[in-house]
């Protein structure tokens, strides 16, 4: 009699930075950011989703650096698949978190600063400052969890994987559910998003996947697929999500091969290709193939992540390697502009 009265229940109405929404309707609540030198209102836009039955609050954040976009369209599609009368819990949805950035096609907003190291932010600081504490304060507050959708950066691909505390039980949970090819296990970062959930009790998620400034098909689909895993585990969907290819390999240890000399990179490898120690990743050469310098896998791994770019620097990143070594120990290597 207790389940069925569960399933029965009708959800509470839901507040979202001053607008209420009823169980079982969708309503966009715009929350103003800033206002450009035109007097024009630059708002953040964020769906709120509430369901007809109570349930878990879950958020999806996508563009929080602004030149990575297959997070936008993840959400869209998302969208287009949640019916409120048919969800329990609330979901909120916010395509677009750093609207400076993506109107500009840059990273960063007009003060330079890196959104996702201005985490939780201050309604009295900086531009990033204030643009974190919105976020903070109207989305992750009201939320029991979240799962933040970003791509790789400077000419890097990412494979589709998730990242987060994987030894807190709820992430974990997530990782496991969302069914990403990889799941990292990845350190905090002063000012990140994930570190000031952290502090608040809120456990976060990372979907990486694809690169920087385009739609990237694979990418866009493995994370739709994904967000509807995690709605399914949570009881807040009841259709059936199509299945991951294969369970999630859980990682602790990645690694970035770094370039050994200047030159132009040749490389064959791609994200998701297994290497085995010793295999060739790439060959740095000068324009006419000379003074050649071969970079190999140091260990067994899974290519998470590759440089698009063909010129290098000495010490560029140009490989991120997960380690398939099941006794592996170690934290993941940061990204070089890491979550």
């Amino acid at each position: 009699m207790a389940s069925t009265a569960t399933r029965t229940a009708r959800n509470r109405p839901v507040s979202i930075a001053g607008t209420t929404v009823a169980p079982g309707r969708r309503q966009l609540v715009e929350v103003l950011v800033a206002r450009l030198p035109t007097a024009t209102r630059l708002n953040l836009p964020i769906m709120v989703l509430n369901g007809q039955q109570p349930g878990p609050k879950l958020w999806l954040s996508g563009v929080v650096h602004g030149d990575e976009l297959n997070g936008l369209e993840i959400i869209r599609r998302v969208l287009e698949q949640v019916r409120p009368r048919r969800l329990a819990g609330v979901l909120l949805a916010v395509p677009v978190v750093n609207v400076f950035g993506m109107v500009t096609e840059t990273r960063y907003l007009p003060d330079r600063r890196d959104l996702n190291r201005s985490f939780p932010g201050s309604p009295k600081g900086s531009l990033a400052a204030q643009l974190a504490d919105l976020f903070m304060t109207n989305v992750a507050s009201a939320c029991d969890m979240g799962i933040d959708l970003h791509t790789g950066s400077d000419h890097r691909f990412n494979l589709p994987q998730i990242r987060g505390d994987l030894e807190d039980p709820t992430a974990l949970r997530l990782a496991h559910a969302f069914g990403a090819p990889v799941s990292v296990h990845s350190p905090l970062r002063d000012g990140s998003l994930r570190e000031a959930c952290r502090r608040r009790g809120i456990p976060v998620v990372v979907y990486e996947g694809g690169e920087a400034d385009r739609f990237n098909e694979t990418a866009i689909s493995a994370g739709v697929d994904g967000v509807l895993r995690v709605l399914a585990d949570l009881g807040m969907r009841t259709d059936d999500p199509a299945p991951p290819a294969v369970a999630t390999t859980v990682v602790r240890h990645t690694h970035w091969v770094r370039a050994r000399r200047t030159g132009i990179l040749r490389s064959p490898v791609r994200a998701g290709q297994r290497v085995a120690r010793g295999d060739v990743l790439g060959i740095i050469a000068d324009a006419v193939g000379d003074s050649r310098a071969t970079m190999k896998a140091p260990f067994d791994a899974v290519v998470i992540g590759h440089t698009q770019h063909p010129l290098v620097n000495r010490g560029d990143a140009l490989w991120h390697l997960a380690d398939l070594d099941p006794a592996a120990k170690g934290t993941a290597a940061r990204l070089p502009r890491g979550r």
